[in-house]
């Protein structure tokens, strides 16, 4: 496993090389880490393999699969018949599920639901897989409201910008520098 706290330097390149970053990741992978530093939060990248599950993804990374936080991208519309949208960041264990009605109430939103792939690299600059609220924002540099559920603590792990990677930074400092707020909006997942 690879890690670095480096902003653009010396050890990144090392981690480019074993992550295999494409240019248009190393763009998004430095968007993140510029944002982090703007904001004053110390992140910490590190390289992991594939994973079949979060239980396998959690072990890779030395973590419980509640620690694997993930970045969902909301549709948004203030009114039900409204043609314009907005978008929401929503921050969620990876051993649960977004509670959608209590997530639309806590936005003030009349209707939400995920976006397609497509849609949420529009609203983020980042593929499913790899989003995080560091430098999350659309093209024109519009930027999200970000909740989390309020379970998320300590040291966590979520997208990096790019495949093969994970982020490590402290929920309570992100979550203060990004004016995150927080509140009881997941379920547990539903078994079949």
């Amino acid at each position: 496993m690879e890690k670095t706290t480096d902003q653009p330097g010396p050890r990144l390149p090392a981690l480019d090389a074993a992550v295999g970053l494409s240019a248009a990741e190393r763009t998004s992978v430095d968007r993140l880490l510029a944002d982090a530093e703007a904001h004053g939060v110390d992140v910490e990248l590190v390289s992991r393999g594939p994973a079949q599950s979060l239980e396998e993804a959690a072990a890779t990374i030395g973590v419980e699969p509640r620690q694997i936080v993930k970045t969902l991208v909301a549709r948004a519309k203030v009114t039900q018949t409204a043609r314009d949208h907005t978008y929401v960041l929503a921050l969620i264990p990876g051993d649960r599920q977004v509670d959608w009605a209590t997530l639309r109430r806590l936005a003030g939103m009349k209707k939400m639901s995920m976006t397609a792939p497509e849609e949420a690299v529009e609203a983020t600059g980042y593929r499913p897989g790899t989003i995080t609220p560091f430098g999350a924002a659309a093209a024109d540099g519009t930027r999200w409201p970000i909740y989390a559920d309020e379970s998320i603590s300590g040291r966590i792990a979520m997208g990096a910008g790019a495949p093969g990677l994970s982020l490590f930074v402290d929920s309570a400092t992100l979550f203060a520098a990004y004016d995150v707020v927080t509140a009881d909006i997941t379920r547990s997942p539903q078994r079949t």
